[in-house]
């Protein structure tokens, strides 16, 4: 589930409460190219107004249209794209098809735990029985989907990863906003009592405690990564040194190559392996040229992405960005006060 999900659910649930009548339509399949996945979610009122998104907009017009023109008493399907003049008419890329679902919703208490879950960045499932539009739910895991059989859609609410942060500096206050969209559970270490009182980001949890035992306490698992961001030794290093002998798919940390090849030294001698050493991604973050806190944030979500989703990709320029990242490192650092390695 991405931000709008929420966004979505929220407006559901506050035409309900006004008393109107309200459909949630679900993509619950794709064929070839599709404009949004499965699972995404549009809320549409008893007028037809829209909100949330399953394409580019000509396929919302036409449900407006549709609920217009009568709004539905039961579960439907509905199928856009099947032939090419149908693609062309609603704006679909070449040769893609979707699948929705159009539910008319019973109440608020068929939205409000999957609402409540994504705010307090839980996992629910909510599982709609199409045959007469019952609705439960139920506790999920991250290894569960979205699927739908023919009678029993299940969608699942919440994030499925997690990012700890060790470090509540201004990179990490842009990674932690952006991963957040990005369907991750954020949390945040940083022992320095003055950090952790300037942090506004909402939604991120804050762990209390020394990096080491922070990351030990959450247990990463292979849907967890691990971003070192204070640019203080002795913080980072002791959070890298538990991390990579942790099942996380990704270590990385702040840092220009020279700055790299020094933790790696450091990290040896604390009796991290040449095989764990391996797993460490620094300079953290695709080599995009940037410099600012944003765009290193930008950066590592990229990276962090491009792993998710298995794709392999070169590292172009690695001077350039370790350079940058150097510079954007004492930028930050000299704004802020805090030590460089």
């Amino acid at each position: 589930m991405d931000s709008l999900d929420i966004a979505v659910l929220r407006r559901a649930v506050g035409w309900l409460e006004a008393g109107r009548r309200v459909a949630l339509v679900t993509v619950i399949a794709t064929w070839g190219s599709a404009p949004r996945p499965v699972g995404a979610l549009l809320a549409l009122d008893e007028d037809g107004q829209p909100f949330g998104s399953v394409s580019g907009g000509c396929v919302e017009n036409d449900l407006a249209t549709r609920l217009r023109a009568g709004f539905p008493t039961a579960c439907e399907t509905v199928r856009y794209g099947v032939t090419a003049e149908e693609a062309r008419q609603f704006g679909l890329p070449c040769g893609g098809t979707l699948e929705l679902l159009v539910e008319p919703l019973a109440g608020v208490e068929t939205l409000q735990p999957a609402l409540t879950a994504l705010e307090r960045g839980e996992l629910r499932a909510r599982r709609v029985r199409i045959a007469d539009g019952a609705v439960s739910f139920r506790a999920a895991t991250p290894e569960d989907s979205s699927t739908f059989d023919g009678a029993i859609l299940t969608q699942i609410f919440g994030p499925r990863w997690r990012l700890l942060i060790i470090g509540a500096g201004q990179i990490s206050a842009y990674l932690a906003s952006m991963a957040q969209a990005l369907d991750y559970r954020v949390l945040i270490c940083d022992p320095r009592a003055e950090y952790v009182r300037e942090w506004t980001v909402g939604g991120a949890e804050l762990l209390p405690g020394m990096p080491d035992d922070v990351v030990r306490a959450v247990t990463p698992d292979r849907r967890t990564a691990i971003v070192a961001l204070t640019h203080d030794p002795k913080l980072d290093d002791m959070a890298l040194m538990e991390a990579l002998k942790t099942d996380a798919f990704y270590v990385g940390a702040l840092g220009s190559a020279a700055t790299t090849a020094r933790r790696r030294e450091r990290l040896a001698l604390l009796e991290v392996t040449p095989e764990e050493l391996t797993r460490l991604h620094g300079p953290v973050g695709l080599p995009i040229g940037s410099r600012t806190p944003p765009e290193i944030a930008v950066s590592i979500l990229a990276e962090l992405t491009a792993l998710r989703r298995g794709v392999v990709l070169a590292r172009i320029q690695p001077q350039a960005q370790e350079g940058n990242l150097a510079v954007a490192a004492r930028e930050v650092a000299a704004a802020t006060g805090s030590a460089t390695a």
